[in-house]
């Protein structure tokens, strides 16, 4: 069954996020230490919360594995990509792994 992982930004005050960069410099270590492992990713970015409300959350992250051993290997191989967090962003992110059910 595929699983998935979504990493989750959420909006303080006082909180930071780098866009150019997340983009670019952290996909493309997302792509080399995690990517023979993800069989799907995609990002949202937040625009908003609501009709006239602003988001919540910078983004979301949805990355989809065919099952929980391709999950675990590539979170066995991500310390490089959660060192880099910091690079882009001071908030620190949520994180929810999921039976993908449609």
């Amino acid at each position: 069954m595929a699983v998935s992982l979504q990493v989750i930004y959420p909006i303080s005050e006082g909180t930071t996020f780098d866009y150019s960069y997340y983009t670019t410099t952290h996909f493309d270590l997302v792509g080399e230490h995690m990517g023979e492992h993800i069989e799907t990713m995609f990002v949202t970015k937040g625009l908003a919360g609501g009709p006239d409300t602003p988001p919540g959350i910078y983004a979301v992250a949805t990355l989809v594995f065919e099952n929980q051993d391709a999950l675990n290997a590539s979170m066995a191989a991500a310390p490089p990509v959660l060192a880099d967090i910091a690079n882009f962003t001071n908030v620190q992110p949520q994180m929810l792994i999921g039976e993908v059910i449609s």
